[in-house]
């Protein structure tokens, strides 16, 4: 396959949807050889924050000097940006070869009775480890695609398992309360492999009875670390992480928002874990790869007069964590909202957390597929000053012209409406030319 026939491959793949279960991943990997056992990995899950925690962990590894893969997931522009090599996306030729080797075994083991069609994440997943064992990296940053005891990913042993935070999202299959979903994500601590959370509250009840019943050391923040806010605004923070009674140390910060500091936090600490069998990982590497981070989509403003910001949160933990950044940093200031979110989503609880009454929203469908909220059934629950629009591009432009150039416009609700504004972003509805 070329690169197109490649892209094209995965969107057919999409009709399968979400299906959990380890039979076809593990034979997918069986026939490639076990590549996800030839290259050191960190596993990350969580609800919010697994992308922010796989990025800084990478970022620390990459400077000191290591070869390191990250997979992530969803995209916002290109499949690409789901398989990343030393801080880039995986080339187009590349993506093209390995997609193709995955696919012809795959439809090797349906076309023998092996095992059923693979998802599309599954397909992604087998890429990733195949891309990154070819590559040889020293390390590899895997996120969970969903929730953690059944994903895909859940087939490595890793040097040490992150959970980042535990709230409501995707109860339908993950279930209807944050103990329930905290089960499923402490699926991925291994035996004797150290574990490090962020969770709290009644999350973290399933996370210890896990790491206990599996011998894996446990590091809890707020229990044997934390970090405490210095300073912060909208270009970044400083703060000082603290772990145990022998570790004390100011970081600088380019992502905004107080969630960010636990993150980091988390991050910091699974890295130094690593640090303890690779002393190639040093105390410098730790303070240099923060700074240096930079993660798409999230509390990320592009543009000024008016500030523009980009944010993917999609659900309640995440629409608190922006609310709460926006009230901080723009006090009293009307908000102008492109809005647009997947129906099967916690939509009103999302409402009810995001908008104040001085706010105004203009909503759109995340995007083409079947999932996303009409924008018309979007105002109608926002109710008073909400407008339906029927693309990102004539919404951004009222609400950008309404806002003013001392105003702010925030596109939020879905990292898929994030992705395709960033798609458009060359298009002069959404340059002002």
């Amino acid at each position: 396959m070329n690169y197109n026939e490649s892209i094209a491959y995965l969107d057919s793949l999409g009709q399968f949807g979400i299906r959990l279960g380890m039979d076809r991943i593990k034979e997918l990997l069986f026939v490639l050889g076990h590549p996800e056992n030839q290259i050191r990995t960190i596993h990350v899950a969580g609800t919010n924050g697994k992308g922010s925690v796989s990025s800084l962990i990478t970022d620390i590894l990459r400077h000191a000097g290591l070869k390191v893969g990250k997979f992530t997931s969803p995209h916002l522009v290109k499949y690409n940006e789901r398989i990343q090599l030393d801080g880039r996306d995986i080339g187009d030729d590349e993506f093209a070869a390995v997609l193709t080797r995955v696919r012809d075994f795959a439809n090797d083991l349906v076309a023998h009775k092996a095992c059923e069609q693979p998802t599309q994440f599954e397909i992604l997943t087998a890429a990733a480890f195949h891309y990154f064992a070819l590559q040889k990296v020293d390390y590899a940053v895997i996120e969970v695609g969903l929730g953690g005891l059944w994903d895909s990913t859940n087939l490595i042993k890793p040097v040490v398992s992150v959970i980042t935070n535990i709230a409501l999202d995707h109860t339908k299959v993950l279930g209807g309360t944050v103990e329930e979903i905290a089960l499923q994500k402490a699926g991925i601590i291994k035996e004797k492999v150290p574990v490090v959370t962020g969770a709290e509250g009644n999350a973290l009840g399933p996370i210890q009875v896990m790491a206990a019943f599996k011998q894996a050391p446990l590091y809890v923040y707020g229990q044997s670390f934390h970090g405490e806010s210095l300073t912060s605004s909208m270009d970044g923070q400083t703060f000082r992480l603290c772990a145990g009674t022998n570790y004390a140390s100011e970081y600088t910060l380019a992502l905004a928002g107080d969630h960010q500091i636990r993150n980091a936090s988390v991050a910091i600490v699974a890295a130094k874990i690593v640090s303890k069998s690779d002393p190639r990982i040093t105390e410098e590497d730790l303070h240099a790869g923060v700074r240096e981070t930079r993660w798409p989509g999230r509390l990320e403003r592009i543009g000024r007069q008016p500030d523009v910001i980009l944010d993917g949160a999609h659900n309640p933990n995440g629409a608190r964590a922006l609310r709460d950044t926006l009230d901080k940093f723009y006090p009293g200031r009307p908000v102008h909202f492109v809005f647009g979110m997947m129906g099967d989503k916690a939509v009103d609880e999302v409402i009810r957390i995001l908008f104040h009454p001085a706010d105004r929203v203009y909503t759109v469908r995340a995007d083409a597929g079947t999932r996303a909220a009409e924008a018309a059934d979007l105002a109608r629950r926002v109710g008073s000053g909400a407008r339906p629009f029927d693309d990102v591009g004539a919404a951004f432009a009222a609400a950008r012209a309404e806002a003013g150039p001392d105003g702010l416009v925030v596109v939020a609700g879905s990292l898929y409406l994030v992705g395709t504004f960033k798609a458009q972003l060359a298009k002069k509805d959404l340059r002002g030319e």
